[in-house]
């Protein structure tokens, strides 16, 4: 997903910078092969983490939507006639 910015607290920085030298310590003890699959290992968690955010999103969104039509009812419907 992008348009989302990298949450960039101290604590994020130092668990990113623990991952990177976690990382880099593996990859200094593995062979050309195991480096390669150990990326494509890192690969696939990028990917289905891409996929948890999309799916975190459009629920994010629903949400928020069902919560407008909450809002702006007038005569006090329950809130799932707005999303049929």
């Amino acid at each position: 997903m992008h348009g989302r910015r990298p949450v960039l607290t101290e604590e994020n920085k130092a668990i990113n910078h623990k991952i990177e030298d976690e990382k880099r310590h593996f990859i200094q003890k593995m062979s050309i092969d195991d480096c390669e699959r150990f990326q494509k290992l890192e690969n696939l968690y990028s990917h289905s983490n891409e996929f948890e955010q999309e799916d975190a999103f459009a629920y994010g969104f629903k949400l928020a939507t069902m919560l407008i039509c909450a809002v702006f009812m007038s005569d006090g419907e329950p809130i799932s006639k707005c999303s049929e």
